[in-house]
């Protein structure tokens, strides 16, 4: 699978993960990771929390721009 940011501009690169928002194959160049909270535990008592990698292409990442902090170039 080739990266979609990658052959809208004519070139081709090998994806190394998909987009958890739209889907897109991306490229390390193109790929975002964000973090996210998962929650675990049964309903009754106190939940756990443990964080989580979320690969993002660029167009997701800016749409979620209150996580970019947590986003690597």
């Amino acid at each position: 699978m080739h990266c979609l940011d990658c052959r809208t501009t004519g070139t081709n690169s090998t994806t190394v993960g998909v987009c958890q928002g739209c889907g897109a194959g991306v490229c390390e160049a193109h790929a975002r990771i964000a973090t996210r909270s998962v929650r675990q535990g049964s309903l009754i008592g106190t939940p756990g929390e443990a964080r989580a990698r979320t690969v993002l292409c660029p167009v997701c990442a800016a749409a979620e721009a209150p996580t970019a902090s947590a986003l690597t170039p």
